[in-house]
């Protein structure tokens, strides 16, 4: 019987992992992109790429790599956009996986049968397979903030921001209190006549550094602590490091730390001490130039940047195939469809640590699935209801806001734990990065 044929929609970091693993667990896989060349969402030469020229990783080069292929040692602490497309390619090309990898072609629609998917690519052609892995991204359909009123001024989205030089001797607001948000508002606070950031609320602001490393290989360098504790012993570092965050304008957290995202930016506090940059409430309206804020007061401005996130977008799929909350498809650890053991999903998450390794972990268990299913029919019904019922959430024991950006949100230590149990129950391949060790055995070779 020949082996299952998958196909996987998208070549950015999850797709090239996906990659790596069905060649190394010696899968026929097809990885369709529908940009010109492999990166995802790290290429700004992409349709839809929110990188700006300021983007830099906000998890260390150490936290952040592949298993068994770290970045370079002469690769910054915090890798900026250009490394990190270097990276990506460099790993491409090091396990031969362009070899799978169709650039230029999208995929207009996939339909299920009921024993196999029918995919149209944009060319018109029609392929089949028994497996389809989605893993298209989340940070390319932008969410805009409903705000009654219009904007006289140039009202656009992060996404369409590249330079610090659009804000020159302009009035400029950013609405929005994410990493991003906060690094467009740093980037007008060095050339605007005048810079203001909205925030919905606080959040807890982490330097990228505490005592001289990356803040996440401090972080890890102890013993793993009761998440009471760990609140506890971090939130007080904070304090000493800097103060009262409500001196330099920040509205004071509404939150315990870790319940949301943190700001991990080095450079804001250091523009509001300054009066670079300026804080404001959340926006109620717009009002030709005029910008009123929900405490009554209001100001003009001449660009309005929304740093309002991302919607998570299949547009090749009908909507009914999933489950949604906050607009997020609700999986099985993430990854495998609910009922339909031929559907699944790789990067559809934000977590509290570096994703490439959970991006290849998975990875490897959606492979090792896939071979499960064909070799061993017996326990697919296993599979199945485990799939169906199996309610573990990947939180710490934190209780997250309720928030688009937290509906797949994973403490990732918790995560990694139960993927390996599970990938023991069924004897899937084990994720060592060893067995990448002879990997250019098992890579098929190009034509060329």
């Amino acid at each position: 019987m020949s082996l299952p044929t998958t196909a996987v929609v998208g070549a950015g970091p999850s797709g090239l992992a996906l990659a790596r693993a069905f060649l190394a667990e010696g899968l026929p896989v097809e990885v369709f992109e529908r940009h010109g060349d492999i990166g995802g969402l790290w290429d700004p030469e992409n349709a839809g790429s929110p990188v700006y020229a300021s983007a830099h990783f906000i998890s260390s080069k150490t936290k952040s790599a592949y298993p068994d292929f770290p970045m370079p040692d002469e690769f910054p602490d915090y890798p900026s956009h250009r490394h990190i497309l270097q990276y990506l390619r460099a790993f491409a090309d090091n396990y031969n996986l362009r070899s799978v990898i169709t650039t230029g072609t999208g995929v207009r629609q996939a339909e299920w049968s009921g024993d196999h998917w029918t995919l149209e690519l944009e060319t018109g052609a029609q392929r089949s397979f028994e497996h389809l892995v989605c893993a298209n991204g989340t940070q390319w359909d932008p969410a805009w903030p409903d705000i009654p009123g219009e904007f006289a001024g140039q009202l656009m989205h992060s996404q369409e921001h590249w330079s610090s030089q659009t804000f020159v001797g302009k009035r400029i607001l950013v609405i929005g209190g994410g990493n991003s948000g906060v690094d467009i508002a740093c980037d007008a606070a060095s050339t605007a006549n005048r810079a203001v950031l909205s925030m919905r609320r606080g959040y807890h602001v982490l330097p990228k550094h505490i005592f001289g490393q990356p803040s996440d290989v401090f972080a890890d360098s102890g013993p793993e602590l009761p998440l009471r504790v760990s609140q506890a012993v971090f939130a007080r570092l904070l304090r000493l490091l800097h103060g009262d965050p409500t001196r330099y304008g920040l509205p004071k957290p509404d939150h315990r730390l870790f319940e949301t995202h943190p700001i991990l930016n080095s450079e804001i506090l250091h523009f509001l001490s300054h009066g670079d940059l300026s804080i404001a409430r959340d926006v109620a309206a717009f009002d030709g130039l005029t910008v009123r804020f929900v405490d009554g007061t209001s100001e003009d401005f001449d660009i309005v940047v929304c740093a309002t996130g991302y919607k998570t977008s299949v547009p090749y799929l009908d909507r009914s195939h999933f489950v949604w909350h906050h607009d997020r498809p609700q999986l099985y650890l993430h990854a495998f469809h609910r009922t339909n053991p031929h559907l699944h999903a790789l990067g559809f998450t934000e977590g509290d640590g570096g994703a490439y390794t959970v991006f290849d972990h998975t990875a490897v268990a959606i492979a090792s699935l896939i071979r499960m299913l064909h070799e061993r029919p017996d326990r697919r019904s296993e599979w199945l209801n485990l799939a169906a019922t199996d309610d573990v959430e990947f939180r710490g024991g934190i209780k997250h806001l309720d928030t688009p950006r937290h509906a797949n949100y994973l403490h990732v230590s918790d995560y990694m734990k139960h993927l390996a149990k599970l990938t023991r129950r069924f004897g899937w391949q084990e994720p060592d990065p060893q067995r990448y060790r002879h990997f250019e055995r098992i890579a098929p070779k190009t034509s060329s």
